[in-house]
């Protein structure tokens, strides 16, 4: 009997058969067929063919749907942090602290030539400009009195909108790198030697992520008192203002305490050094609030007026002098301000000419930095509210880089002209760093405003004295001032972070109730003292 066609016949039967009978019935016909007929290549074949579809039809009888080949479903695992971000919140409200406050690297020329009219004085300390670079707070509820929680009948959180996986949005970045700057950015990180104090910052702390609690304790100072340092104008308590408990509230840092400030410890963690605050009102008002603090409010007749040594005078014609240095004799402690609103180099183009402009050298820093920095040991560096169409008019600024009148479209917007400067400077100092080891640096981020319907002199107020503190928590890991967080990174200068903070205390402006106050016009720009400046020091001293 001959089969030498067969195996074709078979195979085709042997991949449709079910049983494994069958099968090995068929291979062993097969085998027979393939020594009487076929040649040896063609019986390997047919013998792999055979033996690969009989494991087939075993691995299908024992598992009908093959599910051994296909891989099981699987489901992404959310840790609990993660799952946070995706809470139902169908019934809560959503708030944004700073939503009518424009960021800004989203500012444009035209929002920028809109404010040129809006000129002020120079000395007037108003502003047109609104808060740069604040971004929208993350809040929770929550105020304590004591570590006793406080019912609020404000409910409200905010949605999260930064995971901490993200990288802080570098924007601007045609500016992360100053034009014409001799020297590039020097990290001195942790080779730096601190010989300020024995006394060493909480690393793992971000003081600018908490919130306000009711304290059991007053001010370090009075506000009908330290009339020696204090501008009667920032003294709430000497004007028309009633209502004072805007002063009890005190910061409470997330993660981490704070070192309660005294003026003892502060002499004495500073002894036989100099802190320079070097920046505009702001910048005065927080000089201003230390010396209270240092001082508790009382007279001090041993203080030194040495600002001759910083080339601190009254010019003439000036309504106040350009800064102040004092220096307590117990410690050797000088404590000074120095006026400099745009925080570059300001020089009169034609010195001989009363009437003359000035140039302002976005990329080069102030004069005062370039000849005293050497004498000092902390230094606190501000700019923001005066970047605006009015006040470079009103003062007779010129832009200028290079040594030259600025020609460059792009850098001649307010924003941007504002954020060259800050980073030039910021990148002069850290490049001082390594011949200074012992010298802290802080860039103090902008201080916002609370103006609302309207600006300084259309109308705008602040006059809640209910906090909206209450029931609110900063969360966020970065800073609300991009410009100021942007400029410092990779430098060996630090932010001192105070926007979001202060952002939640609109009532602690000077309000309407200066007064001297024109109807219709009210500060929501500086603050009450005692007030939110002295957590600003606060802050400072545990950082130092």
């Amino acid at each position: 009997m001959k089969i030498s066609k067969k195996p074709n016949i078979l195979l085709t039967d042997c991949v449709l058969a079910p049983t494994t009978s069958d099968t090995f019935a068929i291979f062993r016909l097969g085998m027979k067929g393939g020594f009487n007929g076929l040649k040896g290549k063609q019986i390997s074949l047919i013998t792999i063919v055979l033996m690969s579809t009989t494991i087939l039809l075993w691995a299908w009888e024992k598992t009908p749907l093959l599910t051994t080949v296909v891989p099981p479903e699987t489901r992404l695992q959310l840790s609990p942090e993660l799952k946070d971000v995706s809470v139902d919140r169908s019934s809560e409200q959503v708030v944004h602290v700073d939503k009518d406050v424009p960021e800004l690297a989203e500012r444009d020329a035209q929002k920028e030539e809109f404010r040129a009219g809006l000129g002020t004085t120079v000395d007037s300390g108003q502003d047109t400009h609104k808060s740069d670079g604040v971004n929208s707070d993350q809040v929770t509820n929550g105020v304590e009195n004591n570590g006793k929680s406080l019912t609020s009948n404000v409910e409200e959180r905010t949605s999260v909108d930064k995971r901490h996986s993200e990288k802080p949005k570098e924007k601007n970045s045609d500016l992360q790198k100053p034009i014409d700057l001799a020297h590039t950015n020097i990290s001195t990180g942790g080779n730096r030697e601190d010989t300020l104090t024995t006394h060493k910052e909480n690393p793992g702390c971000n003081y600018a992520k908490g919130k306000w609690v009711v304290g059991d304790k007053p001010p370090v100072y009075s506000g009908f008192g330290c009339k020696q340092w204090l501008s009667g104008m920032w003294a709430c308590r000497l004007t028309q203002r009633t209502d004072f408990a805007y002063e009890m509230l005190r910061w409470q840092p997330k993660d981490c305490q704070m070192e309660e400030f005294e003026g003892s410890k502060f002499l004495k963690r500073m002894q036989d050094k100099t802190l320079a605050f070097v920046g505009d009102s702001l910048g005065r008002q927080q000089f201003q609030s230390l010396m209270c603090m240092v001082t508790g409010g009382n007279e001090r007749n041993d203080v030194i007026d040495v600002g001759m040594e910083y080339g601190i005078a009254q010019a003439r014609g000036d309504v106040r002098p350009n800064g102040w240095a004092y220096r307590f004799p117990s410690t050797n402690t000088t404590i000074l301000y120095y006026w400099s609103a745009s925080l570059c180099d300001v020089q009169p183009i034609n010195a001989t000419d009363p009437a003359t402009d000035y140039a302002m050298h976005l990329d080069r820093p102030p004069a005062f930095l370039v000849q005293y920095l050497h004498k000092f040991d902390v230094m606190v560096l501000n700019t923001g509210h005066h970047w605006n169409r009015g006040k470079l008019k009103a003062n007779r600024w010129v832009m200028y880089v290079r040594g030259q009148p600025n020609k460059d479209r792009k850098i001649e917007m307010i924003w941007k002209a504002k954020n060259l400067t800050v980073y030039s400077v910021v990148n002069w100092v850290n490049s001082q760093l390594p011949k200074y080891p012992g010298l802290k640096v802080f860039y103090r981020s902008i201080s916002p405003r609370h103006f609302v319907g309207g600006d300084w002199n259309t109308g705008g107020s602040c006059d809640n004295t209910n906090p909206m503190s209450v029931g609110k928590e900063v969360l966020q890991d970065e800073s609300s001032d991009e410009s100021a967080a942007g400029a410092v990174k990779g430098t060996g200068v630090k932010i001192l972070d105070i926007t979001a903070l202060s952002q939640l205390r609109d009532e602690g402006h000077i309000s309407r109730f200066r007064l001297t106050a024109k109807p219709g016009m009210q500060d929501c720009l500086h603050w009450c003292l005692p007030g939110v400046p002295d957590t600003w020091n606060e802050i400072l001293f545990n950082q130092i």
